[in-house]
């Protein structure tokens, strides 16, 4: 077991390093060629920070561990959601951009919408997984699109983030920039399969399924470059760039990963577990409505909710390793949630959405 949590670790390591890798060499070659930092932005960095994702699932595809590659990606947007805007809101409450209410998470939502509808039937099949990754195709350009007509502001700000590295500098040629990428895919490549042999190895001695570890341990791991940038932006004090961050990694991670993964599947498709189906897709679906009267709620994410999502986010892992084991305390523990917390939360959500409402028209 201690060789399977170092190369549990090992290949943690290698899909950050692999991403950063990566998103550091393309940033720079694209700049490099006159691409905009707002279009790198909106682009590269957004796959960076899902690339851990894809490889996890894709790889898992291909080693036959198809429960791996969807819990992967249903409990990273869990996780995503309720644990990195959580910590996030509790080290600073979080400013949400009006883009993002209107249009980013509606395109989120609607996603999610999209990915239960294809799923009803059990299998993801590989033309709907082509048309996910055409999906996401299509968001890409119309985000490079509408960068066109971005405000100065936006503009400078990506500017500041992303420059071309200088000529004399060690990335400053293509050469090494073209390394980097490659570097990167190969660490991707490496760390997932590293990542996954080592989480078969997991479920099997705790008794768990492969679902369950994709959906917890797997799905927490490859969200760490998703973790990193939201903490950092709400340390330095840019807050609408931890939650766009999120939302952003929540599509692309259901357009992106779960298509590139049905394609991986060939013929047969991507079997969808029936506790996904019955549970976790619900449970994501549910995850992402939330945003709306959060964000809605005076366009931030205030301490007190960020600490309402966490504790629903250790719920969930809880309800998931009480089931694994089929502990007695289960009955009980799902009683109290879906008759007493569940509906205190959406009461106080509501009267909060009300309130703020009211202060906005009194105002």
């Amino acid at each position: 077991m201690l060789m399977q949590s170092l190369l549990f670790t090992a290949g943690l390591v290698a899909l950050v390093l692999g991403a950063s890798s990566l998103v550091r060499g393309a940033s720079k070659l694209a700049l490099s060629f006159g691409i905009s930092p707002l279009v790198v932005g909106l682009t590269i960095v957004a796959f960076g920070t899902s690339a851990p994702e894809m490889a996890v699932s894709t790889g898992a595809v291909l080693n036959g561990q198809t429960d791996i590659a969807v819990g992967n990606v249903v409990g990273s947007n869990i996780f995503n959601v309720l644990f990195i805007l959580g910590l996030s809101a509790l080290v600073a409450p979080l400013i949400v951009h009006v883009q993002l209410i209107r249009q980013e998470v509606p395109i989120m939502i609607g996603s999610a919408l999209l990915l239960v509808a294809l799923g009803l039937d059990g299998t993801l099949s590989w033309w709907e997984g082509t048309l996910l990754l055409l999906l996401m195709v299509v968001y890409t350009v119309f985000l490079i699109v509408q960068s066109r007509r971005e405000s100065s502001a936006n503009t400078a700000e990506f500017d500041a983030e992303l420059q071309p590295a200088a000529a004399q500098a060690w990335d400053g040629k293509w050469p090494a920039q073209v390394a980097l990428i490659i570097a990167g895919l190969a660490l991707l490549v490496l760390g997932s399969d590293w990542l996954v042999s080592a989480s078969v190895v997991f479920a099997k001695a705790l008794g768990v399924s492969d679902l369950v570890i994709g959906l917890t341990i797997v799905a927490a791991g490859t969200s760490m470059p998703e973790v990193a940038t939201s903490l950092m932006a709400a340390f330095k004090g840019e807050r609408d760039i931890a939650v766009g961050n999120v939302v952003g990694s929540c599509t692309f991670n259901i357009l992106g990963c779960l298509g590139l993964s049905s394609l991986a599947s060939g013929a047969l498709g991507l079997p969808l577990a029936p506790s996904v189906l019955t549970f976790d897709l619900w449970v994501m679906l549910a995850a992402l409505l939330a945003c709306l009267p959060v964000f809605l709620s005076g366009r931030e994410i205030a301490r007190w909710e960020g600490g309402v999502f966490l504790a629903y986010y250790v719920a969930y892992v809880a309800y998931l390793i009480l089931a694994s084991q089929q502990h007695d305390a289960l009955p009980g523990f799902s009683s109290v949630m879906l008759s007493f917390v569940v509906p205190l939360t959406i009461i106080t959500f509501v009267v909060a959405l009300l309130r703020d409402k009211r202060v906005g028209n009194d105002s």
